[in-house]
This record gives C-alpha cells, structure tokens and sequence, in this order.
C-alpha cells in the first residue's frame, strides 16, 4: 500500500494524525495517533521483489480507555482487509493510553 493509501485509510477513522509526530506545541489533544513506516516486509523469491510490502505501525493515544475509538480503528483497518496485531500500554509520564496497531500492507 502507498504512503497517499496510508493517508486516506487513516484519515476514515477521523481521529488526527501525523506521520511519526507532530511538530512541537502542535499536538491537539486526545484521541490523536501517530503512524510509522519502520521497514519493509517484501515478498520476494529468485533474488527478485515480486512485492513491495511495508510494515505499518499506528499508535492511538487516549487519556482514558476507549473502546469505541479502538473499534473504530479496527473498523478501518478490517473494511481494508488489513491484518493487523494489537497491544497496549499506559504512559505514565503521558498520563496516556497508547493502543498499538502493526501490520504489513
């Protein structure tokens, strides 16, 4: 999936977001994510790339637990026919919930 695919599918959930952080004094207040390209995961055979893949990551941070929000993620990631694995972790220093998405696409 391109970086403009990314975009779009991520902006369907309607929460704002930035590609790996927003530029400082500029973050908006929660329910916000952040998404990165951190590698790749081509398919590949006979020293060739017969598929490009990336492996996405999409955080989702919350100050209280949201299971609505989560599940409107999971929607977007599903209507796309997206694998994805799920975890999550308090911030205590945050004083936020990150809900942690990863996928290959």
């Amino acid at each position: 999936m391109k970086y403009d695919k990314i975009v779009e599918m991520i902006e369907e959930t309607g929460i704002p977001f930035a590609y790996d952080h927003f530029a400082e004094g500029e973050s908006p207040d929660p329910p916000f994510c952040i998404f990165l390209i951190p590698g790749s995961d081509n398919f590949h055979a006979d020293d060739v790339v017969y598929e490009k893949l990336s492996r996405l990551v999409l955080e989702l941070y919350t100050d209280l637990k949201t299971p609505e929000l989560e599940e409107r993620v999971e929607d977007v990631l599903t209507r796309h026919e997206i694998v994805w694995t799920r975890s999550e972790v308090w911030i205590d220093s945050e004083r936020l919930y990150e809900v942690r998405y990863e996928m290959t696409v």
